[in-house]
């Protein structure tokens, strides 16, 4: 709990998960709005929609992550929040398949843009190693909480109203974000190293690193087998539990929680399974 004795960690925390809370609503709304679009082709919308979120990603977080250095950290995440929940609100009036792409594409990138500034704030809070190990724990159990209990929310809420409620509450909850992160005064950012080459090289850097480091390319190798398990999750769930077994709304939001129940399962357990068994067969087996 020493990390929360800093206001700052706290409200980022809080608005950390706050947004992946809304995130995961919007991600049961789209699956449902891809059903209604496209009916039994639900399945082709969620994973063009995914690729076109992977584009984003992989397009948009270099180019941030090479000059947010550059930019006011707090002013930067605030516009990303708030345009985040412009485009969230846009999509109960969709009408068609490929407005859903664009605003995906929007979305995304503004959320492509934010996460690189937010984990990059985290090291010049915590500057000594032990509590920013701590920071980043607490992180990647805020994405296994959101992956359990976004899903079980929305199972509650599609009880009493229509899934483009989600979308609002997604809004709603990236405005909450923004007036946390304008709450504190965030640390300015740390000169960057001098990188030799211009701009192709500034983009690249990260990147080349990456590929260089042969225990990160293994890791990369895992992480690409964990991806496809869950896109197939995620594509599949709705087309599913609504088109074969014939299920309501409510049954595919819990089809997402039980998902994201067995990832929390398995994430509580690592400490004591870590104890008795090798790290690198346990990834294995994970992968496998």
């Amino acid at each position: 709990m020493e990390l929360f004795w800093d206001k700052r960690y706290r409200h980022l925390f809080s608005a950390q998960v706050i947004a992946l809370i809304g995130t995961g609503l919007t991600t049961v709304g789209l699956a449902l709005l891809a059903s209604e679009l496209a009916g039994s082709r639900a399945g082709v919308v969620l994973g063009t929609a995914l690729a076109i979120k992977m584009i984003a990603y992989v397009v948009i977080a270099p180019v941030v992550g090479a000059y947010a250095t550059r930019l006011p950290r707090r002013a930067l995440l605030v516009a990303l929040d708030l345009m985040r929940a412009l485009v969230v609100l846009s999509l109960p009036f969709v009408t068609a398949v490929w407005q859903v792409y664009v605003l995906i594409f929007l979305l995304n990138t503004f959320s492509a843009g934010f996460t690189p500034v937010f984990q990059a704030t985290i090291p010049d809070i915590f500057e000594d190693e032990r509590r920013y190990t701590k920071a980043l724990s607490m992180s990647r159990l805020a994405y296994d909480l959101e992956n359990l209990l976004s899903p079980l929310f929305a199972a509650m809420l599609l009880a009493v109203m229509s899934f483009n409620a989600l979308f609002v509450l997604n809004a709603v909850a990236f405005m909450l974000s923004a007036l946390l992160v304008v709450s504190v005064s965030l640390p300015s950012s740390q000169a960057p190293a001098k990188v030799v080459g211009g701009v192709w090289a500034r983009l690249t850097q990260g990147a080349g690193i990456y590929l260089r480091t042969p225990r990160l390319r293994g890791l990369l190798a895992l992480n690409m087998a964990v991806a496809s398990a869950g896109a197939m999750q995620i594509v599949n769930t709705v087309v599913y539990v609504r088109h074969v077994l014939g299920a309501g709304e409510a049954s595919v939001a819990i089809a997402f929680a039980a998902a994201g129940f067995g990832s929390m399962l398995i994430a509580l357990s690592m400490p004591r399974l870590l104890k008795r068994l090798n790290q690198r067969a346990v990834m294995l087996a994970g992968g496998c």
